[in-house]
Parts: C-alpha cells; sequence; structure tokens
C-alpha cells in the first residue's frame, strides 16, 4: 500500500494505491505550517471512511514545491506510518534527463509530471499544467525535459484583477454563458477575459512551441483547473488528471526495483 503525496502552492493531493488501482484520493488546502499531527488527524479520518487506517501503509512517496512543508510530511510519514519516504529532489532517483541550462531550477511537480506523461503518451509532448501557475512543459521523445513557459495562474489573474482594479469584483472562474466573447456585464465582461484570454494563451504557446520544435507533438492538460478548458480548444489532444500521481507510481516503483 502506497500513500502518495502531491503538494503544490495551492491544494495537496493524498492518493492511496494498492499496488493494482488508486482506490482513494483526498485534497486539502496548502497551509505550510501545518504540523504531522495536523496532517495526522486529517487523513485517519478520512482512511477510516474509506475503511482504511494508517497502519495499512508499507510506502510513502513525497513530492512538494512548497519547502518549508516537507518536513512535516516527511514526519508524517516517519511517525504516524512507520515508513522512510521517497522524496522527490532528495532521496529518490528518477531516471529522467533534464536539458536546461539550471536543471536544478526544474520542480519537483513539472518532473513528476514528465514522466507521467512519456510512461504512456508517445513521441515528443507539451505538458500544460494549470494550477497556481500555468507551465507548458515540452518533453522529448525519449522522456527528457527539454525546457518550459511559465505564465501566472487563471485563478491567479482573476484575483489580480480585483485586488489592483478597486471596480472590480471578485468572480468566479467559468467558462463565460453561451460562448460568449462579448460580456455584458463586469462580471461576465471579467469571465470572458480571463477564460478566452487563457484559451488564446494555450493556442498561441502550444502552436509557437511546435513551429520552433519542427516535429509533431501531443498536447497534454493536466492540474487542477485544466477541466475548464475541456472542449474549448482543439489544441490540447488529452485531459489527464491523473497525470501526476502516475509520475509518482512509476518514480516509486523505478526506486523499488533497485532495492
Amino acid at each position: 500500500m502506497l500513500l502518495a503525496i502531491e503538494q503544490g502552492n495551492t491544494n495537496t493531493l493524498f492518493a492511496v494505491h494498492d499496488g493494482k488501482a488508486w482506490i482513494a484520493q483526498w485534497r486539502a488546502a496548502t497551509e505550510s505550517s501545518r504540523t504531522a499531527d495536523e496532517y495526522a488527524v486529517w487523513l485517519s479520518q478520512l482512511l477510516n471512511m474509506a475503511g482504511l487506517q494508517l497502519g495499512v501503509f508499507n510506502a510513502c512517496i513525497i513530492s512538494s514545491v512548497v519547502p518549508q512543508s516537507i518536513f512535516n510530511l516527511r514526519n508524517l510519514s516517519r511517525r504516524y506510518l512507520h515508513v522512510e519516504p521517497l522524496v522527490i529532489g532528495e532521496n529518490a532517483e528518477l531516471g529522467i534527463d533534464v536539458r536546461i541550462d539550471k536543471p536544478s531550477e526544474a520542480g519537483s511537480d513539472r518532473l513528476v509530471n514528465a514522466i507521467g506523461a512519456h510512461v504512456l503518451y508517445p513521441g515528443d509532448l507539451i505538458v500544460i499544467d494549470s494550477g497556481t501557475a500555468t507551465t507548458f512543459d515540452v518533453i522529448a521523445a525519449d522522456g527528457a525535459m527539454e525546457g518550459c513557459a511559465i505564465a501566472p495562474g487563471i485563478n491567479l489573474s482573476m484575483e489580480a484583477l480585483h485586488t489592483a482594479a478597486a471596480k472590480l469584483p471578485r468572480v468566479a472562474i467559468q467558462r463565460p454563458r453561451g460562448n460568449s466573447a462579448i460580456g455584458k456585464d463586469t462580471v461576465a465582461a471579467m469571465q470572458s477575459g480571463v477564460f478566452w484570454g487563457y484559451i488564446a494563451l494555450i493556442e498561441g504557446l502550444c502552436a509557437r512551441i511546435k513551429a520552433e520544435w519542427g516535429k509533431p507533438m501531443t498536447v497534454i492538460g493536466t492540474g487542477g483547473v485544466a477541466s475548464l478548458f475541456h472542449g474549448a480548444t482543439a489544441s490540447i489532444d488529452h485531459f489527464d488528471p491523473d497525470l501526476t500521481i502516475r509520475g509518482m507510481l512509476e518514480i516509486y516503483r523505478r526506486n523499488t526495483a533497485k532495492v
């Protein structure tokens, strides 16, 4: 039984794999000050609802882009699961080439996504992860990370409009009613500008990346708000919500195979 913990800047995913399939997944808001004890109380309640308990795990893997949280997540695994966790960026070998100028700058989430995409989709890839930031990672056919484009996430952009402009309200991100690009009131105008603006961002950057790459590429969409764009653009070939945990499972298998 494997517990995979994938922590982004906004949400933290806890997923349980029984050796054959993912059998449970839960999300919590990312709070860097949350202690191992607090995680344990929250997680044990959810496990009980699924007919499981903390003592069933014999493995744990952690990927986090919040460095100050790794200490507490590691202690959660050691103290309550009684297993030494694999931590991306520390004691886990990824088996991936990072062909960028400063490989150490590649976030653990992006590396995990690259592996998760490569094990399922053949050929050259663009992986679009829509979260706090929107990242466009270029993955070569041999699985290597070749580079990336990074833009603000859609929620961050909407929040920035509200924060910086006194008369613009805080509104929910959603597809404009009737797919209209012309908003008839302030809320509709903001939703249209941000939603269709991000569709244009996706289409434009994918086109530029493909032209620069010079070879056919498959585009994979993942991340917390990726489903918002489903069916809105032909630029994304596949929407894959399990991309990250698939990559974590593959990393776990690569490391345990060497033991």
